[in-house]
């Protein structure tokens, strides 16, 4: 085998849910990715919408399954030593389409090769192959050592579960309804005296609605801070429910920064600034409130951008009066208010 030496390692990395702007939901999914050569390999696989077998949300057994799958000690899931690499976020079935790889060993190295997208239990790596992808030769101390850590950790899963405190209760009840639809636990609250600790451990971020002032605020951060927590805080922007799961979805995200896909999002004189890595589908949606306070929803872009920074017009009427850009990739979520 000529393959040259790849570097192997494992990243967290989420799969952004969202209300979109056309009512419709799409799920929230952690899991964890690979590296190779410092980049996640997702990235190299056009703009795909897809998460690895190793989801935080599947059961224990079947999680550890899949790791020693991936060390070779288990046969093989689909025909000619093939592996699911990355699945549908949905729905994990083969049907919806898999980027599979054969997976061999060769001494004590571990080869990845022959990529393909793949609908049933054969592959057609003519029609199919991802080509020029791979093969990646990985030294076999260190593509176990990642894989192996898995099964060995005893750090807890990703704190799925956000904190909601604010003044309009309705407003709240559908941002819980909302959450809870895409995969993310909710619940409300005004008091967290007498809280103990371990339910204060359960969440991964509190979210503050613009009526929430600055006592309360300071004494849900005490409590968190006294119980030994840290979360993530989210300044909500507007009553509007599908910038608030925006905004969350962002809080929430633990990938590391250097690897995400969407890094910039600047909104200021009718345009916006979008950066990201790889190329990828990009998504910019406005929302904004009317005088009566009612939410207004524009699709402003929706298309494939190159590597690099971009600007986008925006249209005068998205975005007149107070008004807010969300950014989204499969991967990522980025939200701000327009700059006057």
């Amino acid at each position: 085998m000529s393959a040259e030496y790849a570097t192997f390692g494992l990243a967290p990395a989420m799969r952004a849910g969202g209300v979109l702007a056309n009512g419709d939901f799409q799920v929230h999914r952690d899991f964890v990715d690979f590296i190779v050569d410092g980049r996640p390999l997702l990235f190299q696989l056009s703009d795909l919408d897809a998460v690895s077998p190793l989801a935080s949300d599947v059961p224990p057994a079947i999680f550890t399954a899949h790791v020693r799958s991936l060390l070779l000690e288990a046969e093989p899931p689909l025909p000619g030593g093939r592996y699911v690499i990355y699945g549908c976020p949905e729905c994990a079935d083969l049907a919806c389409g898999a980027v599979t790889a054969a997976i061999d060993k060769e001494d004590d190295d571990y080869i990845w090769q022959d990529f393909a997208w793949q609908t049933d239990e054969h592959a057609d790596l003519e029609l199919n192959g991802y080509h020029g992808i791979g093969p990646f030769r990985f030294q076999g101390t260190e593509y176990r050592a990642a894989l192996g850590a898995l099964l060995d950790q005893s750090a807890e899963s990703p704190r799925r579960r956000v904190l909601l405190i604010g003044a309009r209760v309705a407003v709240l009840a559908k941002l819980a309804a909302a959450l809870r639809t895409i995969g993310i636990g909710a619940d409300i609250t005004h008091d967290l005296g007498g809280v103990p600790a371990d339910e204060l451990r359960a969440y991964g971020a509190v979210a503050f609605g613009r009526g929430i002032g600055t006592e309360q605020r300071a004494a849900v951060r005490r409590a968190f801070a006294d119980a030994g927590v840290e979360v993530a805080y989210v300044d909500g922007l507007a009553p509007i429910v599908p910038l608030l799961v925006a905004q969350i979805e962002h809080a929430l995200d633990r990938s590391p920064v250097e690897q995400r896909r969407l890094t910039r999002l600047v909104a200021a004189d009718g345009e916006a600034g979008v950066e990201v890595t790889s190329p990828c589908r990009v998504r910019l949606t406005a929302y904004r409130l009317d005088r009566l306070y009612r939410t207004h929803a524009h699709e402003v872009f929706d298309g494939v951008l190159e590597a690099g920074r971009h600007r986008i017009a925006l249209d005068a009427k998205a975005v007149k009066g107070e008004s807010f850009v969300v950014a989204r990739t499969s991967g990522s979520v980025l939200v701000e208010p327009m700059a006057r």
